[in-house]
């Protein structure tokens, strides 16, 4: 359930005249009051054909009239207005129902605390079966203002109890850093367009687009202006920059003029200080990688980069962030963010709906209060503009990253929850849905062509001793997996390259825990179609670097698995 407080009014019979007439798609249905300030005695143009809305108006004006003649002055912005609407899965709520709701949300925001006989006058209008609007005018009966301070804050917790205690869809209480909601008159106006998003959505999008293409504040504007949209910037007399707007085209205000819209309206952390902190920190210069691996394209590169980021978050999880104050964490989620963005303007059309929707909804994931240290995830930040400068690569490459991200928004939904995150925690979570659907669809056609040319039984028989000994706990599930039968193809193929199978699956499960994973040879399969697509181990310097660890702790060292040797490459001597 949400209550969303709106900027206050003037004209208390213009907005009845908005909730009681049709709407403006003819949406309003059977307009009646369910709740309100001395019920007994107020006219409900819903239900008493003789009453009015002037009548009305009037009523809940009254206070409001009486301040004003002893005052000598008029009062403005005191109309109230709360909108409550229940989640589109809840069930329908009785008139009774909602009556009790509206009395817990006026008490809890600071307009009609319980048992004060002094309190504001106010009504709830129901005119649809998901929701209400609260209508109060803000000077209490004995003369006196409410006390409104940090009512949003309430009437969230208020929310949340309402949820417990109806059985309702439950939020997670929020921190303040969620994106403003597109009102009802922007909706609107994008219906009236044909527009499939509101503007504030689509500069969202568009602003996301670029980050990953700039590396100051001045080259993402250009990116945006060369992108057809209307930049409108701010300065102070230094010439600095002081603030910008942008305006979608054919967004237009009534009098013909652009509608800007300033980047912390879009999203909080669009703002033009937390940009600039965000672009300096990702200067340009050449990835680490790239200078070893020119031959590798920029998905491959960035499946590695991403190594850095599990191992922090599990750390971080694993701890509960008691050592360190999760600033470098908040600020490799923010890249993580830059990351799925740019594999998403790179990836074939027919991947890039679900990787689009899981940009949009990791979006709240981002932010939060934690202040994110974004030059310590500098390389993160690199690695998007790696993809967007290389990209491309073969099919394959692109399902090893997928999976790769699936498990970051998992270790980033961690590590949101363990620091009680719950939206964007949710928010990861669904998520991992939309890069999971995306895997499916990017590594079908490589889980299908290697049971096309499956191993010697032999050979099977061998990998399966490898992959009890490289993890004996998850064992039984892999083998039950239907996509064992590629994996097993995949490791011996890899073993002929010379590659280890033991190793290579011991490395792939460290890097991604398998206890939830829905299919543990699926996530393995990507991961090792990734890595031994490099060169094969060094045996020589394997052997050197062997014996200097048995010198220095022989417990620790075990015997390496045998090599397939000959020229079958489906057959192992014993």
């Amino acid at each position: 359930m949400i209550a969303a407080i709106k900027d206050p009014g003037s004209n208390t019979r213009g907005l009845l005249a908005y909730l009681y007439g049709p709407g403006r798609h003819d949406e309003h249905l059977d307009p009646h009051i369910v709740a309100g300030f001395a019920m007994l005695a107020m006219p409900d143009p819903g239900r008493d054909e003789q009453a009015t809305l002037t009548q009305l108006a009037r009523y809940l004006d009254e206070p409001v009239a009486l301040r004003n003649s002893e005052a000598g002055t008029r009062l403005t912005g005191h109309v109230w207005h709360c909108p409550v609407r229940a989640a589109p899965e809840d069930r329908h709520l009785s008139d009774t129902e909602w009556a009790d709701i509206a009395h817990r949300i006026v008490a809890a925001a600071g307009i009609a605390p319980d048992r004060d006989d002094l309190a504001c006058r106010w009504i709830a209008v129901r005119h649809a079966d998901d929701h209400i609007h609260i209508v109060a005018t803000t000077v209490r009966e004995d003369g006196r203002r409410p006390k409104l301070h940090g009512s949003g804050k309430r009437l969230a917790t208020a929310c949340r109890q309402i949820e417990k205690d109806y059985g309702l869809r439950r939020l997670g209480p929020g921190d303040g850093t969620a994106a403003k909601r597109p009102t009802q008159a922007e909706m609107h106006k994008a219906k009236r367009l044909g527009w499939k998003q509101p503007s504030r959505t689509w500069l969202e999008e568009r602003i996301r687009d670029a980050i990953p293409h700039a590396s100051r504040i001045e080259e993402l504007l250009a990116y945006l202006e060369a992108d057809g949209i209307q930049v409108k910037i701010r300065r102070l007399p230094s010439g600095d920059l002081k603030g910008y707007s942008l305006a979608r085209p054919g967004d237009l205000n009534a009098d013909g003029t652009p509608n800007y819209l300033s980047g912390s309206t879009i999203a909080p952390d669009l703002s033009l200080p937390k940009l600039q902190a965000l672009l300096a920190a990702g200067a340009p210069e050449e990835h680490p990688t790239a200078r070893r691996y020119r031959h590798t394209s920029g998905w491959q590169r960035t499946t590695d980069t991403l190594d850095t980021l599990h191992q922090h978050l599990t750390e971080e999880t694993t701890t509960g962030g008691e050592e360190g104050d999760g600033a470098l964490a908040q600020a490799q989620i923010t890249a993580l963010g830059d990351i799925l963005n740019a594999t998403t303007q790179t990836a074939p059309a027919d991947l890039r709906a679900e990787l689009r929707a899981a940009t949009r909804t990791f979006a709240r994931a981002q932010r939060s209060k934690i202040r994110a240290d974004h030059q310590a995830a500098a390389g993160l930040r690199h690695a998007a503009r790696d993809i967007l400068r290389t990209g491309d690569g073969p099919g394959s490459t692109l399902a090893a990253l997928i999976a790769a991200l699936v498990w970051a928004a998992i270790l980033a939904e961690r590590w949101h929850r363990a620091r009680g995150h719950h939206q964007q925690a949710h928010a990861a979570q669904l998520t991992v849905q939309h890069l999971q659907t995306a895997y499916d669809q990017a590594a079908a056609e490589h889980l299908t062509a290697p049971t096309h040319r499956p191993p010697s039984t032999e050979t099977i028989n061998d990998l399966t001793h490898d992959l009890r000994a490289a993890v004996p706990d998850h064992a039984a599930r892999i083998l039950a997996d239907p996509a064992w039968h590629a994996l097993a193809t995949v490791l011996a193929d890899a073993e002929t390259g010379g590659h280890q199978p033991r190793r290579l699956l011991q490395e792939a499960a460290a890097r991604r825990e398998l206890t939830t994973a829905r299919q543990p040879a699926k996530v393995l399969l990507g991961r090792i179609q990734h890595t031994s697509r490099g060169p094969a181990p060094n045996r020589a310097a394997d052997a050197a670097r062997l014996r200097t660890i048995t010198r220095h702790n022989p417990a620790t060292t075990t015997p390496p698995p045998p090599h397939r040797t000959g020229n079958d490459p489906h057959r192992r001597t014993r």
